[in-house]
């Protein structure tokens, strides 16, 4: 079955296929997993405390790269080179349904955050009554061309629109590659600006455990667990990707390589984020950045770090749109023929995805929300629960004892910790 359009193509040996490099898949699995994750992961810190955080990220980490690799091993020894036919295979149409419902979902949701990121950066947002001023704004004051709706529109015509045109995924490899350099800046420069402040007396003192002060904020520090999940959720690509390597066994060295990288970059943010804002951390970061630091260099600093991790979520947004074009395509067209190959097509579903997620960041206002559901939800499912259930089904009859212990562990995880997370985010909404 191909990674891109779900139809069944035969398994070529190992040494008859060609494909990108190790370095190529490095950068396009860590790009689909930083993607936007690392705004709300300084908010976590906000709700966790230092260390508690510090093991949830190291845990889920360990985790993700265990349900790859439960995967990509009952990938190779069955027929299917999709998520969605590992799934059909141990389930039937049920199993791969729900795979492609879940990838919608994760990956259309993920696309509006990015837009939303986006268009707080360049052309401000309000935020439980506090207005925060874009880069544009700054620059040229209050325009008609820098307002969000414009600005993002221009964004997806002359920036988005060119790379989700692109019918292959390693023609992404060096737009993904940016895009992690890119991240790599936004972390050094909030280093920079942390340790300044560190050196000023200016910074603010992170807690190291969690303010457990009554019984819902026990219950609040669940609500935590899903935003890391859904910033380790990048299953959805880990096929494209791996069956265009020359070498496919090479995919879970570029996979633990990624998670490393990325784990580093999501510590290292959420504790010079905290050192900076402290308690007053938003759920997307990058607002923060908009506050005046009483110099035009720490201003042009805090521009600049806003504005590279903009850039960045444009590089990511293709990458995603790829694997959600792709699964709805094989939701809506199983029997049709390759996806890149019909114009007509592609050129359709391409735009509508496109066009409906402009609408949807126009109208959405905060991305917090949507990291607690999303990771409570249809991200624990794609990480987790579904690869632990392959495990547990054992079709290929492959699972040693110790698979089937570990699966049942992670689904048991999972399940409490979602459903304990999504009870207090509906107790939360229903108070206020």
């Amino acid at each position: 079955m191909s990674p891109a359009t779900g139809m069944d193509i035969p398994l070529l040996p190992e040494k008859e296929k060609r494909g990108p490099s190790v370095t190529g898949a490095v950068f396009n699995v860590s790009t689909s997993i930083i993607g936007a994750g690392i705004m709300s992961i300084p908010a976590t810190l906000k709700v966790l405390g230092v260390i508690p955080a510090f093991v949830l990220i190291v845990v889920i980490a360990w985790l993700a790269d265990i349900s790859v690799e439960f995967l990509m091993r009952f990938t190779h020894s069955g027929n299917s080179t999709t998520y969605a036919g590992v799934m059909k295979e141990a389930f039937g149409p049920v199993g791969s349904i729900a795979v492609q419902l879940c990838v919608m979902f994760t990956n259309l949701g993920c696309l509006i955050v990015y837009l939303i990121i986006i268009g707080d950066v360049l052309s401000g947002n309000v935020e439980e009554g506090s207005v925060h001023i874009g880069v544009l704004q700054e620059w040229f004051g209050i325009q008609w061309w820098n307002s969000r709706a414009f600005a993002l529109f221009f964004i997806l015509i002359f920036v988005l629109l060119p790379l989700v045109f692109f019918r292959r995924v390693e023609s992404l490899g060096l737009s993904s590659g940016i895009s992690v350099l890119l991240a790599v800046i936004f972390v050094g420069i909030s280093s920079v600006l942390a340790i300044l402040a560190l050196l000023q007396g200016k910074t603010n003192n992170p807690r190291m455990f969690p303010d457990l002060n009554n019984q819902v904020s026990f219950f609040d520090l669940f609500t935590a667990v899903p935003v890391i999940v859904t910033a380790f959720t990048f299953h959805f690509n880990v096929h494209p990707i791996g069956f265009e390597l020359g070498r496919p066994s090479d995919m879970m060295t570029a996979v633990r390589i990624s998670v490393v990288i990325c784990g580093a970059i999501y510590f290292s943010i959420g504790i010079f984020g905290y050192l900076l804002f402290g308690e007053s951390i938003m759920p997307d970061i990058l607002v923060n950045f908009d506050r005046s630091s009483g110099t035009t260099s720490g201003a042009l600093m805090n521009d600049i770090v806003r504005l590279s991790y903009a850039f960045h979520l444009m590089l990511v947004f293709p990458l995603l749109n790829f694997s959600l074009r792709a699964n709805i395509d094989e939701f809506l067209f199983p029997k049709k023929t390759v996806l890149a190959k019909d114009n007509v097509r592609f050129v359709c579903l391409t735009l509508v995805l496109l066009i409906f997620t402009y609408v949807a960041a126009i109208a959405i206002p905060n991305i917090w929300y949507f990291f607690q559901f999303v990771g409570s939800t249809s991200a624990v499912c794609l990480a987790f629960i579904f690869p632990a259930a392959i495990v547990l089904r054992d079709v290929n009859r492959i699972s040693t004892k110790k698979d089937k212990i570990i699966a049942q562990i992670m689904i048991i995880l999972a399940i409490v910790t979602s459903t304990i997370a999504i009870s207090t985010n509906i107790y939360t909404i229903y108070e206020k």
